[in-house]
C-alpha cells in the first residue's frame, strides 16, 4: 500500500445516545462511527476512511459468504484514572492479522497507517470509551473477501473494516473461576490448517461443542489435539495455563493454536517474575494425574476479552474434578491485576506495551 495514502474522515450527523455502564453487554452496542478501506488488483489498499457507522453493502454473491476468505482481530483501548486512553501492545495484534492474512491469502497491510487509523477512531470516539472499573471500548478490525465471484480461489478485492463497542466484563462470573468441559468428540483445528489464525472458520467449528458445553453448565469447552485427542490445546475463546508442582505450563504453539498477544504477555510477565514457565506439549491425562497427586495448583485461560479467567473445574470423560478448591489461585489474581494495571494506567507500564492515544510513538511489542 503506498505509504503516502491519506485517511479521510467523514462525521455522522446524530450521535447514539451511550449506554450505562451497568448495562453494557459484550458486543451488542457499537459507535458512531468506523473505519473502511478497500482493497482491488489494480489500486491495492486504498480509500481509507472514517466514515459513520453503518450497514455494509455488497453482492450476495460475495466471496465472504460461500468460502469464508476473511479474518478479524480484537483489542481494547482503556480509559486511565487522568482520563486519558491507550491501546495495549496494539502493534502486536496488527503482525498477527498480517499473519492470519498470509494464511488465507489476503493481501498484507500496512501496519502502522491501520494502527495509526485505529488511534484515530479512538481519538475520534473517545467519549465511548466507559470510565467504570473493568470497562474498556473493544475494538474489531475484519477483512472480508468481496468479489462477486461463485469459484473456489483467492478473491481479487477485499474491504477492512474497524467498528468499536463499549463493554463490561466477558464472563458474567469476572474473575470468579469458570466451568470447562474437555470436548472428546469433536475437532477444531489441527496443525497445517487454519487453527493458528484469527479467521472466523475457526469459531464456527467450535460452536457445537461450545453449545454441549453451556447445556451441561459449563461456561467453556477445552480442545484437544485433532489428531490423537490427547494433548491440550485452548479453550474455545482463551489460551490456557496450569501451574503443576509450583511451574506454570502452557501448550506449546503448534500450527493449530492461536498466539495470542495476552499468553504472549503473560509468559513474559511471568519470566519478568522470575516464576518458572515452560510452554510444552501437556497431555488431559498428565493433568488429570497431577490433580490426583495434589500437584495441580492452578487453572487460568488468558485472552484480550476476559484478561486472566480462572479455571475452578473440569468435566473429562464424565468425571468433574475441582482445581484449589474452586478458588482463584495466587498466581493468576497476580496476572490479572499487573495486566489491568498496567492497561488501564494504575501500574507503570515497564515493558513498553502500552500506547497513548493521541500521541505518536514507537514501543516495544
Amino acid at each position: 500500500m503506498d505509504t503516502e495514502q491519506k485517511l479521510t474522515v467523514s462525521l455522522c450527523d446524530t450521535k447514539k445516545k451511550k449506554p450505562l455502564a451497568k448495562d453494557l453487554i459484550f458486543g451488542r452496542t457499537f459507535t458512531d462511527h468506523m473505519f473502511v478501506m478497500d482493497y482491488n488488483e489494480e489500486k491495492k489498499w486504498h480509500d481509507a476512511r472514517i466514515v459513520p457507522y453503518q450497514p455494509i453493502s455488497i453482492e450476495p454473491s460475495a466471496m465472504v459468504f460461500h468460502y469464508g476468505q476473511s479474518v478479524f482481530e480484537g483489542l481494547k483501548a482503556y480509559r486511565t484514572p487522568e482520563g486519558e486512553v491507550q491501546l495495549f501492545r496494539p502493534q502486536k495484534n496488527m503482525r498477527r492479522m498480517n499473519h492470519s492474512n498470509a494464511r488465507l491469502c489476503i493481501p498484507h497491510f500496512d501496519e502502522a497507517f491501520v494502527l495509526e487509523a485505529i488511534k484515530q477512531l479512538v481519538e475520534l470516539e473517545k467519549d465511548w470509551v466507559p470510565e467504570a472499573e473493568g470497562t474498556s471500548l473493544y475494538i474489531r478490525p475484519f477483512i472480508i473477501s468481496t468479489e462477486p465471484y461463485l469459484g473456489v480461489a483467492s478473491s481479487q478485492r477485499y474491504q477492512f473494516y474497524v467498528i468499536m463497542s463499549p463493554v463490561g466484563t466477558y464472563y458474567k462470573e469476572g474473575l470468579d473461576p469458570v466451568g470447562i468441559l474437555v470436548e472428546n468428540e469433536y475437532v477444531r483445528a489441527v496443525a497445517g490448517g487454519t487453527g493458528e489464525a484469527k479467521t472466523g472458520g475457526n469459531y464456527a467449528a467450535s460452536l457445537k461443542a461450545q453449545v454441549i458445553a453451556e447445556q451441561q453448565g459449563y461456561s467453556q469447552v477445552l480442545w484437544l489435539d485433532g489428531v490423537q485427542k490427547e494433548f491440550i490445546e485452548e479453550v474455545g475463546s482463551m489460551n490456557v495455563f496450569f501451574k503443576i508442582n509450583g511451574e506454570v505450563i502452557t501448550p506449546v504453539l503448534n500450527g493449530s493454536i492461536l498466539s495470542g498477544v495476552t499468553r504472549d504477555s503473560v509468559i513474559a510477565l511471568l519470566k519478568y517474575w522470575d516464576q518458572p514457565v515452560v510452554e510444552r506439549k501437556i497431555s488431559m491425562q498428565e493433568l488429570y494425574e497431577a490433580q490426583l497427586a495434589g500437584l495441580l495448583e492452578e487453572a487460568f485461560g488468558t485472552g484480550t476479552a476476559a484478561v486472566i479467567s480462572p479455571i475452578g473445574r473440569f468435566s473429562w470423560k464424565n468425571q468433574e474434578f475441582t482445581v484449589n478448591g474452586g478458588k482463584t489461585g495466587p498466581v493468576a489474581k497476580r496476572l490479572y491485576d499487573t495486566l489491568t494495571g498496567i492497561q488501564y494506567g494504575k501500574i507503570e507500564d515497564t515493558l513498553g506495551w502500552i500506547e497513548k492515544v493521541g500521541e505518536k510513538e514507537n514501543v516495544r511489542v
